[in-house]
């Protein structure tokens, strides 16, 4: 069943608004929904806007949007669907919110594709030890050893984590005949992982075959240090580590010892905390380099991600369904 253009509002701090909505965005909110003269809320605590909130059918979020609480719900007796214009959004389903039955979609495909990017040129530049000759002198003597640790040919990379972001780095190292991938993930399909270019290992086997372990899971309960002293050990010499998931996935302090020897190197775009301070040892190490969690959308870049609220607006309001829905179910093995 189709809607006529249904009463929606942004609900998002000013920043994450101007950045993901530019003109043409607005102006594409404004054309399939009702905003009633108010497209953006930044406070749903706000009396002044109980009126708004009492009519209001979508809504469209993204950063700064506080958790679905039964007490907020309440004020929203109309709500159908709230679209999330970012990726997790644990922090935003309740028990009110599943029990409403209301419809919830993420934009996580559209955020996973810069972080696969990110993710593939680092990988590419590790095998060229880029990170490590930052440091070096430009007239540095290349000694046999660090020869033969160059290159992008007869590498093997490891993936923990067939998640949307992983998936996509196996598809992109395709291309690449002098790179192997395998993967680690317990809720892997084979046959998928298979069709996507990589191979599928438990955790043990895998480790002790990379040269780039590039992490992929969810932060749970479950995951947390997932890569700790025993995982880090099982990597041959030489290895590098990337993370571009979270940093809660890897213990750091077993990560600084290993990096200390320097036997391993790391690339991390994710830390715990975030952002590691400033006096932190890895941050003092030539073969450690941390990025400032560049890999998600940033710039224009996060515009993919109004498309993609946009787009789940728009298959809304012709009555299809959810192109990128988000299950109580699902949030049990995803961020």
């Amino acid at each position: 069943m189709s809607r006529s253009r249904p009463r929606a509002h942004a609900v998002m701090d000013v920043d994450a608004f101007e950045l993901l909505f530019d003109e043409t965005r607005r102006e594409r909110l404004a054309s399939l929904s009702d905003v009633a003269g108010r497209m953006l809320i930044t406070d749903l605590d706000d009396p002044a806007h109980a009126a708004l909130l009492a009519e209001t059918e979508v809504l469209v979020t993204s950063w700064g949007v506080p958790q679905l609480d039964a007490e907020r719900l309440a004020r929203m007796p109309k709500l159908r669907a709230v679209l999330h214009a970012a990726g997790s959004v644990q922090h935003i389903v309740s028990e009110e919110f599943w029990a409403r039955g209301i419809r919830l979609t993420s934009a996580a495909d559209a955020n996973a594709v810069p972080v696969a990017e990110f993710t593939l040129g680092a990988i590419l530049l590790s095998g060229k030890r880029t990170f490590t000759h930052l440091q070096t002198p430009h007239d540095a003597t290349w000694n046999a050893w660090t020869a033969r640790r160059i290159g992008n040919v007869d590498r093997t990379v490891g993936i923990v984590g067939f998640s949307r972001i992983g998936r996509r780095v196996v598809e992109l190292l395709r291309p690449f005949d002098g790179i192997r991938t395998l993967v680690s993930d317990p809720f892997a399909d084979p046959d998928a992982v298979a069709a996507a270019g990589g191979a599928l290992l438990p955790l043990d086997e895998m480790l002790p075959q990379v040269d780039v372990l590039s992490l992929h899971a969810p932060a749970l309960p479950a995951t947390r240090h997932m890569i700790a002293a025993p995982q880090l050990a099982a990597l041959r010499d030489g290895a590098t580590l990337i993370n571009t998931a979270r940093g809660a996935l890897l213990d750091h302090d077993a990560l600084l010892a290993e990096c200390r020897t320097g036997r391993l190197e790391a690339l991390l775009d994710v830390t715990e905390p975030e952002p590691l301070p400033d006096d932190h040892p890895l941050r003092a190490l030539p073969n450690v380099a941390i990025t400032p969690h560049l890999a998600g959308s940033l710039g224009t870049e996060a515009r993919r991600l109004a498309d993609s609220a946009l787009d789940e607006l728009a298959a809304y309001i012709a009555g299809a369904p959810a192109m990128h829905p988000v299950t109580e179910a699902e949030l049990g093995i995803s961020a």
